[in-house]
This record gives C-alpha cells, structure tokens and sequence, in this order.
C-alpha cells in the first residue's frame, strides 16, 4: 500500500502522551537537543545555572521491585477499546447528561481519557484498596512480557526482568505490590488535575507511610496540602495491644500548591451589622489586642476613652493590634469609636471590623473531621436505606465526601472518583448540585469486580434476582444505587425547593404591582425551570478487548500466523473504534457524535473531526464531501480519520490527494490520518 500521500500514519494502540515532560523541554530547552531529539544533560544543566537555579543532591526516595515495571505499565498503551451502552445512554435522563460511569479496570479508563480530560479534573477522590491482608486486595496484572520485552521497557538486566516477572505473577499483597498497583494510577490522575485541582485519598495505618512517600514523588513534595484526620468508629475493639483504633487518613495533594485555596464552612457572617450608617458598609467589634511577638514598634501604651477617662490596656503578654500612628488614623476614619457610657470591666472603645473587607467568607478547613456523621456506620446505615438491605460494609458516607467536594470545587468543575465502589462520590455531587444551585459533574469508574456468594450471599442474590444480572458485580451496585439517590433527590430535595418557590410567585402574584415585579417573578420561574432540569443522569461506557488477532505492533507483522479478519468486524465493533478514537482525539465522551451521509456512505462527525471508518467507499463520495464541506456552514473539518484496514489504496490516495489540493471556501487547512 503507498501511504506516501497520507498526511499521517498512526496505529490504533499509539501510545497515549501520558507525560508531557519531554514536550516542555523541547519548548523551552531546544538547544538542549540535538538533531536526533536527544536530550544533553551537560547543556541543560549550563542553562539553568544561568538562570542560578540550584540542584539539590539530596537523593532520597522510594524504590520497590516492581518500580521500573509500574512505569512500564503507566506508558503502556491502553489494551482495550471504549464501548457505549447505546440503549441506556439514549433514555430522556440520559441523553443530555454530562456525567459519567465507566465499567473497567481504572488503569485502563484511565489511559483512555487522558487526552481527552487532560488538565480538566479539578478534584478526584479515591478510597482504593487499604492492603488490610483482610480487603482481598493481591497484585494481579494480565499483561504477559517476556523477559527480553521487559529487560527493552524497564531498561534493566536480564537477572532484575526476571525478578520483575516472578513478582509480578505471584499474587503478592505485599507494600511492594500496593505500591506497583498504584504509581500508574495516581501518576495518570495527575495530568487529569487542572493547575487548581486537587485529589484527596483515603487511607489507613497500612499503606499511609508508603503513599505518603509515593505521592511526594508523583505530585511534588511541595504540594502537600495536608492530612485529614476521619473519626471512623465509636466502638472499641482491642487490636491485641490495647490500643483502639478509631480513625484513618485523607491525604491531600495539589497539582499546584499556589494554585489552590480550600474553603471550609461560610462563616456567620449575622453579627456584621450596620446600626451606625457606617458608609463602608455592616461591621462587628473585633479584637483590638495580639499576642506580644517581641516587635520593636510594639504599641503597649493606655487608651484612654474622651469621654469616661477609662484606661485600656492591652493585658499581660499582649499588645494593640495597631501601631499609634494607625491607632490615630482609625479614630479620625471612625474606625475605632469611643463609648459614652460603659460598665466597670469593659474596654471603653470598639475596634471596627467591616464585612466587605474580610479576606474570605469562608472558615479555614479543619484536620479533624470527628463528628459521628462522617462514621463508617452512617455510610453502612445510608447504603442500606436505599435498598432495604445491607449490600456492603462501610461505604464512605457522603457527608463525608459531600464535605470534601464543597471544599474544593465551584459550580461546573468536574469530579472523578476512579475506585467507585457503591458510586457515594456520584451521590454526593448530585446532593450538593441540588442544594447549592451547582452543576458539578462526575466521572465514576468501577471494576466489574464479582461478588462472592460465599462471602456477600445478600449482595449476590439481590444484583441476581432483583436486578436480573446473570453474573452478579459492584458495579451493579453502584449503577443502581446512582438510580435510587437521583430518585431521592429529585422526590425531597429539588421537589421541596421548587414547591417553595412556587408559593414565593404566588405570594408575588397576589401583592399590588410594584418596581421589580416581574422580573423576580421571571427570575422564580428560571430558577424552577433550572430544578426541573437538575442533571440527575448519567452514561454508561466499558472496556472491551482489542479485537482477537489484531496487529497492534508493526514489529509482530512477521511473527503473527493468524491475519486479522477485518472483514468480520460488526458495526459493534466500529461504534467502539469510533468512542476510542474520539476519545483518543481529545473529545469528551458526552460530546455525541452525528452520523454524516455521503451518497450511501455513512460517516461520524464530532467537534472538527470527520470518521471514515466502514468499507465500501466510493470514488464520488469525495466530490460529495467537498460539496458539503462548502455549502454547509455547520460542517467545519479540521480532520479526516480513515480506518485503513477498510479502504482501497486508490481510494486512500484519492481522497488525500483531493482534500490536500482543493482550494475549500472556507479556506480551512484538513489534515488527513490513517489509522490501522
């Protein structure tokens, strides 16, 4: 085949740019690479002593066995394909939504939406497995290397592949299992973060030392926000030692530590008042005295009051907030007034603090989330309330997750939890989004992990009988439980706000006209319109294989006996090429694609990208793509992706041949990829 004219070649596996590191260097150092894109460290190291950049020789850190094979694994391209569930995407609570659930391993999902979802995550909550030795965590990982692959990959000796691959088939629950596990999730999670996002991680005494460590590595030691502290039991129990254990951890961390500003509960903001007409607006006395820290300019001196002659001072190892020379200026600002009348033992004057000039409105949060509604039994409690049974031990409880979101995002920020168990984070975003006016959406990724009747008879009998799955999974779980919490809140939280506001117009109807009628009558009715319209849904997408004997390498060309049998791929089969592809190419997965016919030929367009993916293109199919890249305003291509398995070389040259040299009114450049 002569793919000369082809603009671009690419391979359905091509890897993913998961790190961007190298493309920054390139940027900003290129004199630091030489004419083969080689990286010289002695240049790079003359250009930041330039700039007096110091390098530190501290060369403390983290290493396992499984290191250099867990970023192998965060490198490797996905093995799998993206595959929408049509039938439960195209329901009326469905369609529009803007949230998601993905069936699959999370490492896997995760490598699918980096392109598409990268720098747009502003918070990601995980509650991955604890290593217990009791939560049935063991490393288990499908891909097979050979020691030769893996000795290429890692760059290591052929004695450390080996040690690598007896590791990684044993089936360890050790930290260096935990650890192997984790480095290619949370170092993906990362470029998922914008520069403002943050991810929180629940943990436990088992592994908190090593994520700690783990997490300093990938995000930056410097963005450490901090550690959250969850008051998890009231019940004792004796470990054997006598101590009880009632707690476990939240790790914070920022993808920019200067980037970020948690905001904890709003303060009572109902003691600013205004009772003087103060121009600069309500206000509350404040504290007028700071702890004495010894500065030079200190001002310790008696206030005495014009009118009373009361004497104030700032009390033992304290000092006047203000200097005198500020002191004076606050009284002629009114800032400080003075009492006409004052009992015996109070201060004879008032230091004003103004509400406008609060630096936030929020309380800092706190490391100490100890009230007994963040316990793991109230999760277990309100779990159990939607089914009417208990399916799982202690799910986080979403006041607890509620919490955290609160703290760290704004109104149409997207959250991803990539461990979703029985799906409290998505709960917690539509509960918070119905209470505060927010349109937050959520990304939720869950393992179709089997539920074992031996161990869960409850769980595995109800996914069975009520929910009529053949092969009972979390993910059931979850899915349904997203189901019941949507339904919650749209009976009692959204009903009751939009019965009250129904009585606001009413009340507004039956008052004499006056300025503003109307307009807050229309305001009450966009606001019930908006409830009404709540995103209470979601989509469903999954991991399926890469289709069986599919030449994923060029390399396996001549090592592979068995063709690939394109011909035997289902319009099924395309549909999942078509979402991995414009994932792949950095759209959202809610974006929709629209179906395009050309004569007979159908075609995929979505955001500036066209889909040639079907056989049985014809030669005049192109004259009616060019027409219709002219005459439709809508229909604005950037890219043309042909499935090469499915096109005639003529027909490939053609169509690069004809896009590369017609002049389009639009006067827009197209790029032409092949993909195989």
């Amino acid at each position: 085949m002569d793919n000369e004219k082809i603009t671009k070649k690419e391979n359905i596996t091509d890897n993913i740019k998961i790190s961007d590191n190298v493309e920054i260097l390139k940027k900003h150092f290129p004199s630091c690479f030489d004419k083969d894109g080689r990286f010289n460290l002695e240049k790079f190291k003359e250009e930041i002593k330039i700039d007096e950049i110091n390098l530190s020789k501290e060369s403390y850190g983290l290493e396992w066995l499984g290191k250099s094979y867990a970023r192998v694994l965060t490198f490797e391209p996905a093995r799998t394909l993206l595959k929408e569930d049509e039938e439960w995407n195209k329901k009326k609570e469905n369609k529009n939504s803007q949230n998601l659930l993905i069936k699959g391993d999370n490492l896997e999902v995760l490598k699918h939406l980096v392109n598409a979802y990268y720098e747009k995550i502003k918070m990601i909550y995980i509650d991955p497995p604890y290593n217990t030795g009791n939560d049935g965590f063991v490393y288990q990982d499908d891909r097979k290397f050979t020691e030769q692959e893996l000795m290429e990959l890692a760059g290591v000796d052929e004695e450390r592949a080996k040690r690598i691959l007896d590791f990684v088939n044993s089936k360890s629950n050790s930290h260096s299992a935990w650890l192997t596990f984790m480095y290619p999730r949370l170092y993906i999670a990362r470029r998922l973060l914008k520069e403002d996002g943050v991810i929180f991680v629940s943990i436990d005494d088992n592994e908190v030392a090593q994520l700690r460590i783990l997490m300093d590595e990938i995000f930056g030691e410097e963005n450490f926000v901090g550690n959250i502290i969850r008051k998890i039991k009231t019940a004792k129990s004796d470990s054997g030692t006598g101590f009880n254990t009632q707690h476990e951890y939240l790790l914070i961390y920022s993808k920019n530590i200067n980037k970020i500003f948690l905001q904890g509960n709003l303060k009572d903001l109902e003691e600013y008042k205004n009772p003087d007409n103060d121009p600069r607006g309500p206000w509350k006395p404040s504290d007028p005295t700071a702890i004495d820290d010894g500065r030079k300019t200190k001002f310790v001196e008696p206030i005495i009051n014009p009118y009373t002659g009361k004497k104030d001072v700032p009390g033992p190892g304290r000092r006047w907030r203000f200097n005198k020379e500020t002191f004076e200026k606050y009284v002629k600002e009114g800032r400080i007034i003075f009492k006409k009348e004052h009992k015996p033992n109070e201060r004879g004057f008032i230091l004003k603090r103004y509400r406008n000039e609060l630096k936030s409105e929020h309380l800092l949060v706190n490391s100490l989330f100890i009230d007994n509604e963040y316990l793991n039994s109230v999760g277990t409690k309100e779990l159990s309330n939607y089914f009417n049974i208990k399916l799982i031990d202690f799910p986080k409880p979403s006041t607890f997750i509620k919490k955290i979101i609160k703290y760290s995002t704004k109104n149409l920020d997207i959250v991803i939890d990539f461990f979703a168990g029985s799906g409290t984070t998505g709960d917690a975003v539509m509960q918070l989004n119905a209470e505060d006016g927010g349109n937050r959406k959520f990304i939720l990724v869950q393992l179709p992990e089997p539920i074992d009747p031996k161990k869960n008879k409850t769980a595995y009998d109800f996914v069975k009988n009520e929910l009529g799955v053949e092969t009972p999974t979390i993910f059931e779980i979850c899915k349904e439980r997203l189901v019941r919490a949507a339904k919650k809140i749209k009976e009692e939280t959204i009903a009751k706000k939009i019965e009250e506001k129904q009585k606001e117009i009413e009340k507004l109807q039956n008052q004499l006209d006056f300025d503003g009628k109307d307009e807050k009558i229309k305001q009450l009715q966009e606001e019930i319109e908006k409830l009404e319209n709540q995103d209470l849904g979601f989509k469903i997408f999954e991991t399926i294989p890469i289709w069986e004997d599919y030449l994923t390498d060029d390399k396996k060309l001549t090592e592979q006996t068995t063709l690939f049998e394109v011909n035997e791929l289902t319009a099924d089969d395309l549909k999942a090429l078509l979402i991995t592809w414009k994932t792949y190419d950095g759209i959202p997965l809610t974006e929709n694609y629209q179906e395009i016919k050309l004569n007979d030929y159908t075609t995929y367009y979505c955001g500036t990208n066209l889909y040639l993916l079907h056989n049985g293109w014809k030669t005049e199919n192109i004259k009616t793509l060019l027409e219709k890249i002219d005459s439709d305003k809508d229909f604005v291509v950037e890219k043309i992706i042909v499935f090469g398995y499915n096109f005639e070389s003529k027909h490939l040259r053609e169509i690069e041949e004809n896009i590369q040299n017609y002049s389009n009114k639009k006067q827009i450049e197209i790029e032409t990829i092949l993909r195989f």
